[in-house]
């Protein structure tokens, strides 16, 4: 029987300590049609020694300089030939028989371009994770949230999220995906460097008429935060100057014209609300995100990469603001707020 080859490619960027405590997990996996590749991102601690003493086994990949996320595995999957692509980020333990689910997902139907499988937390096990749970939703204004994880609520994984069907976004922390559509699509928008451009890759992938899937029979557990932190600045900038720069790429122009002067008016809120309450850095850092996106519209959006195709459906959209549902109603469960006008 016909195995798919799978090429499993972590981006590393000074994780020295996440590839030794989660390389044996990953290695020790029950696929035999999987290679591993270490794509080293300009590191500066010994990652690379350490790889070259432990693991010679393995290929890696070096550039030179830290280009984020995006950029940093375009270089690396431009030359990894595989049938599927496995994003994996450094700090996630993986369970051996992980991999099985996803290959099997995609294999049995050709529209399903990319999936996510369950991520839990690594330090509170029973948990879902925040970068994805068990996969990534959009409201209609643009806000992303997850199943099992509302803005900075994670909920108790209890098996209320076992079912295995389409999502808006796969989690860039674990994202399983067929390499021809990820070159078909052009991979990442570089202008992103890091954050929200595995949503912006989704979105592209469904207007072309392929679907996105949640596969919550494969489990992985994410440590999350290794590179940014939580409420560092530098995260602040960029989800909110991607977040718009997203919207602006991927929203038809009837919807884009209302929806985006919205959004910024609801940042501006929250800007305000966190000077007000003694958080000035978060509040530059929104500004700064703004002006960056001004920035993008008088040009940067020509090093963008933009939908080929408009034809797909967009599955896993709310058609309500989750930012209501989960700040003023109290809403806190994905289930209670897609119950509600979804």
């Amino acid at each position: 029987m016909h195995q798919p080859t799978v090429a499993v490619v972590i981006l590393n960027w000074n994780g020295r300590n996440y590839l030794e405590k989660f390389l044996p997990f990953l290695l020790n996996s029950s696929y035999p049609q999987m290679k591993v590749i270490i794509a080293d991102n300009g590191s500066t601690d010994d990652s690379l020694g350490f790889l070259a003493k432990n693991y010679p086994q393995l290929t890696v990949l070096k550039n030179q300089t830290n280009e984020g996320f995006a950029s940093g595995y375009n270089f690396a999957l431009r030359q990894v030939e595989s049938d599927y692509f496995v994003l994996l980020n450094s700090d996630v333990e993986v369970t051996r028989n992980w991999l099985e689910p996803l290959v099997a997902l995609l294999e049995s139907n050709a529209a399903i371009a990319a999936a996510q499988p369950k991520l839990l937390d690594y330090n509170r096990r029973n948990y879902f994770e925040y970068a994805g749970g068990a996969g990534g939703w959009l409201d209609k204004y643009g806000y992303p949230f997850c199943k099992g994880r509302i803005f900075e609520y994670c909920e108790e994984d209890k098996g209320q999220y076992q079912q295995t069907e389409p999502i808006f976004w796969a989690s860039g922390a674990a994202m399983f995906i067929r390499s021809a559509v990820f070159r078909e699509m052009k991979g990442f928008d570089g202008y992103f460097f890091a954050h929200q451009e595995e949503i912006d890759l989704c979105w592209r992938i469904q207007l072309a008429g392929y679907m996105v899937f949640s596969c919550p029979t494969s489990v992985v557990y994410h440590v999350g935060g290794g590179t940014l932190p939580k409420g560092s600045a530098r995260k602040i900038f960029l989800n909110y100057r991607n977040n718009l720069v997203m919207l602006s790429k991927n929203m038809r122009l009837g919807e884009k014209i209302w929806k985006i002067p919205y959004r910024v008016g609801l940042d501006i809120i929250s800007a305000l609300k966190n000077l007000v309450t003694g958080n000035p850095a978060y509040f530059f850092a929104v500004v700064k995100g703004h002006w960056a996106y001004l920035g993008w519209l008088l040009g940067g959006w020509r090093k963008s990469i933009f939908a080929a195709s408009r034809v797909g459906h967009l599955e896993g959209v709310y058609k309500g603001n989750a930012v209501w549902e989960y700040f003023v109603r109290k809403k806190k469960l994905f289930s209670e707020i897609i119950g509600v006008n979804s």
